[in-house]
């Protein structure tokens, strides 16, 4: 079992580090990379995102869930504001962070899930 939570906990940080760097780089610089992933709607891209990180922070650290959905809606909203400043260039959109609340729940959902599988299984 604790194998499956350390490798769960790394997959959530480096997750995380991949989400913030494709939302908080500006969008001249993703083309100038040719990075083009994503939907074409943008809040599929924030809810798909924050249902990864829900899910993967739901399996490496199965009892800390009010936790770790406080630090995704603070990370969600800080990337909102980030994107607002000059430095980003990018748009402030609080309809942004509430797909990341959406994606949130999903993803939490389905950590709870499979972690009752998992121990149904042990």
């Amino acid at each position: 079992m604790k194998f499956y939570s350390a490798a769960e906990r790394i997959a959530f940080v480096v997750t995380l580090i991949a989400v913030l760097v494709l939302a908080l780089l500006p969008i001249p610089r993703l083309d100038e990379f040719g990075i083009d992933i994503g939907f074409p709607y943008d809040k599929a891209n924030h809810a798909s995102a924050f249902a990864v990180l829900a899910f993967l922070g739901g399996l490496g650290w199965p009892d800390r869930k009010a936790r770790l959905i406080i630090f995704l809606a603070l990370v969600g909203a800080a990337i909102e504001i980030l994107q607002g400043t000059s430095l980003i260039g990018r748009d402030l959109d609080v309809f942004d962070w509430v797909a990341d609340c959406i994606g949130m729940a999903f993803g939490l959902l389905a950590a709870t899930c499979a972690n009752w599988i998992r121990r149904r299984i042990h």
